[in-house]
């Protein structure tokens, strides 16, 4: 078995990690050692490549053009209205 230094880690990192060990009923050093081998061992499923035409072709296109000024209007309109029937 190898060992393995870390230096620099953001406390609130380290904080996380010991809250996870102390529910899980384990030493802080255990569970680094579960987190990493876990994510070691399914890399590879998290290293997907996705190009930007894939992401496109999942949204749904408007029927009409988006008018901005028209929903930025409508936006304030409903907050107006609301703030005067409070």
């Amino acid at each position: 078995m190898a060992t393995l230094v870390i230096r620099n880690l953001d406390d609130d990192v380290k904080q996380e990690l010991r809250t996870r060990a102390a529910a899980r009923g384990v030493s802080m050093e255990q569970e680094a050692r579960d987190v990493i081998t876990r994510d070691v061992r399914n890399g590879n499923r998290r290293l997907l490549k996705v190009s930007f035409d894939d992401i496109m072709s999942l949204s749904r296109k408007p029927a009409a053009p988006i008018d901005s000024k028209k929903a930025q209007d409508e936006v304030w309109d409903y907050l107006y209205e609301s703030e005067r029937s409070r």
